[in-house]
């Protein structure tokens, strides 16, 4: 068993051949744009990173600049750092304790302590949903802009906009690529962007396949380090932050994730129920675990103590965890530093000292995850 959950972890075989030979054209792309405008009720705009299309919605409002844009205290440092670009300050709002979002309570809480807060980032952690209908209720109430950040989830159907992400590792995994549906239509966008198309985007799937297939033996280590020194390797977050919009061949891979997307959210939802029928009840989150059928499942959270130490038993067994969403309130840990938090959220900083999470992917079978769970089990009775 060679298990990874991320490194190209929704790829196989085919999907290798796809992403080398697929052409795409410019009739895949209108296909793609018309199918998300019926899906989530806006106007489409296909971009190469999701990341960019938080910037975008923000510019869009042309809000005053001591404008506050309210997000969850748990996130990517992608998020704010659309922010801080659009000219804007960042919030944060704690997650709730036994969860990974924030709660109406807090949001309320949020917006009396802070009358400069013009703007909402929902984000359904790891596909687990927050309580999107009463959050945007309030944010009707107070006459505040609601963002839905699909990045982990596939929901959109309160917020004034919606930002999907089709980067690696998604739930819609293309390689790279995003959108940003304008569904309030107050607001349009005109700009022309130029089109994105990067090699090292078609060869990721095939590097990473490898790696993968020979990681146990050594061979898959040392040709990372090769790619990663001569920069081979594309990455989810890189330095640009121009919007650019994505070559047609993204879009055909991006509508066959979408074609295929109740076979995946199944999957990863008997993926989930294992994990959380079989794992010890003291290492997860009730609330969690009960809204599995509800929940895209893009990862499943456990919650332990010397987090690293479990990391490097399953190691051991082949089976490689290491990357953590999240590692700190706003991640990765060595952004935090090019942030403006200050302590702000306790409940996301204890979770992210403890949070470790399982693989979901199409590449982790049944019988798979519950050898995790019982190797899971064994560590914690060490």
């Amino acid at each position: 068993m060679n298990i990874f959950n991320s490194l190209g972890s929704n790829y196989n075989l085919s999907f290798v051949f796809k992403s080398l030979f697929t052409i795409g054209t410019k009739q895949d792309k209108t296909a793609l744009e018309t199918f998300l405008n019926e899906k989530y009720g806006g106007k489409t705009i296909l971009l190469y990173k999701g990341r960019q299309a938080i910037e975008i919605a923000l510019k869009l409002l042309n809000l005053p600049k001591e404008s506050s844009v309210a997000i969850n205290g748990f996130t990517c440092f992608a998020v704010y750092q659309a922010i801080t670009n659009a000219g804007l300050t960042a919030d944060y709002i704690d997650i709730e304790k036994g969860d990974l979002n924030f709660s109406s309570d807090q949001l309320k809480k949020k917006i009396k302590e802070n009358p400069n807060i013009k703007v909402v980032i929902i984000q359904n952690t790891l596909g687990y949903p927050a309580d999107v209908k009463d959050l945007a209720a309030i944010c009707k109430e107070n006459n505040i802009i609601l963002i839905e950040d699909l990045a982990h989830s596939v929901g959109g159907k309160f917020g004034d906009f919606v930002i999907l992400s089709f980067s690696q590792d998604k739930l819609i995994d293309a390689i790279s690529g995003g959108a940003l549906i304008i569904r309030n239509k107050k607001y349009t966008k005109t700009d022309v962007i130029t089109q994105k198309d990067s090699i090292k985007d078609r060869f990721y799937p095939l590097f990473t396949f490898i790696i993968r297939k020979t990681y146990s033996i050594g061979l898959g280590k040392i040709i990372q380090k090769i790619l990663k020194i001569f920069d081979l390797l594309s990455k989810p977050m890189d330095n640009n932050t121009e919007p650019n919009t994505v070559a047609p061949w993204y879009c055909s891979l991006i509508k066959e994730a979408f074609d295929n997307l109740d076979n995946n959210l199944d999957h990863r939802k008997k993926i989930a129920a294992i994990y959380a029928s079989n794992i010890d009840p003291k290492n997860l989150s009730s609330k969690i675990t009960k809204n599995i059928p509800n929940s895209t499942n893009l990862r499943f959270p456990i919650f332990v103590e010397n987090r690293i130490n479990l990391i490097n038993f399953l190691k051991r067994q082949n089976i490689f965890v290491s990357d953590i969403w999240y590692d700190a309130p706003i991640a990765p840990k060595k952004y935090m530093p090019q942030t403006n938090y200050t302590n702000q959220c306790p409940n996301a900083e204890k979770v992210s000292e403890i949070i470790l999470n399982l693989p979901t992917h199409r590449n982790v079978s049944e019988q798979d995850a519950m050898k995790i769970s019982q190797l899971i089990n064994q560590w914690i009775q060490l």
